[in-house]
């Protein structure tokens, strides 16, 4: 119990002013998440799942779960929603999504702006922890605390690049009063602005590679970096490396099972103090592209 008590107050204790969303690897493959604008970029249902165990040894590390679909209807107009489940410690919290985007097509480029609206469910059982600091700052359980909240994104693309700028939580929300006569809190939720882009270079026929970053910005926090390069084999096979700043080396391998089933896999190893403690974090992705059978099938964009 010690150890899940040092994990709580690292983690939930640093999220009050640092990054809360749920962080991912293979960000490349589940846009949607903390961009509504993506949602609709290409003609066809799009399902992505993601499992995310982090800081696998360590005693109430983060768990993500996470489940999304999006489709285009219409001309100009995507849909999409997502559900979020993020395990930490004592804390658990479901994010429900709902997006909503519209696009105007150009010749060879597309500008999406997307909407989204948000419901964040929190529970916390301040029982599981221990000593002196659970006896004098944690009291009562927060049982279904619901906050709603809502983003904007905006997403420009082409066949082979694209960049993106999103906000998807705009309202910043307290989760635990420490005194609220006092406006003193716990955790305060602040909002995230994500910066983002990619460029595939078609090397030959048969591979092709793809560099890409993410560029979060929260503050009171440090700048928070990704950056990752992953080359396509035969339209079948991805290999990569990303690196998280001061956080994390990261190795990506993925496999496309059909032409529209695709399982991708990620390993991060810790560049903190933390590897000390913990044999890394484990992330897998599988996504399915539903077509309608009547049109022929074009292998999606490889972001």
């Amino acid at each position: 119990m010690k150890k899940y008590l040092i994990i709580f107050i690292l983690i939930f204790g640093i999220r009050g002013l640092a990054q809360q969303d749920a962080q991912y690897t293979q960000y490349m493959y589940n846009t949607s998440l903390f961009n509504p604008a993506y949602v609709g970029s290409e003609n066809f249902l799009k399902i992505s799942g993601v499992y995310r165990s982090q800081w696998v040894g360590m005693d109430g590390a983060p768990e993500t779960l996470s489940l999304s679909l999006n489709d285009r209807i219409g001309k100009n107009v995507g849909i999409g929603g997502s559900i979020i489940s993020d395990k930490i410690g004592p804390s658990d919290e479901t994010i429900i999504n709902a997006d909503f985007s519209y696009t105007l097509d150009f010749e060879k480029t597309s500008l999406a702006f997307g909407l989204k609206a948000s419901a964040n469910i929190l529970n916390i059982d301040f029982s599981q922890l221990s000593g002196s600091d659970a006896d004098t700052e944690f009291q009562t359980n927060i049982d279904n605390r619901f906050t709603p909240n809502v983003g904007i994104g905006f997403y420009y693309y082409s066949n082979n690049y694209y960049v993106g700028l999103a906000i998807p939580q705009l309202l910043e929300t307290s989760h635990y009063a420490r005194n609220e006569q006092q406006n003193s809190y716990l955790a305060k939720e602040r909002f995230h602005t994500y910066f983002m882009g990619g460029y595939v270079f078609d090397l030959s026929n048969e591979l092709k590679l793809k560099p890409a970053y993410l560029l979060k910005v929260t503050d009171g926090a440090p700048l928070q970096v990704d950056v990752s390069a992953n080359f396509l084999f035969l339209e079948k096979f991805t290999l990569g490396a990303s690196y998280r700043l001061n956080s994390a080396i990261s190795g990506l391998a993925g496999f496309q099972v059909f032409d529209n089933v695709f399982v991708g896999y990620s390993y991060d190893a810790d560049t903190t103090r933390l590897r000390s403690y913990n044999s890394g974090s484990h992330e897998i992705v599988l996504k399915f592209d539903v077509v309608n059978t009547l049109d022929r099938y074009i292998s999606p964009r490889f972001f």
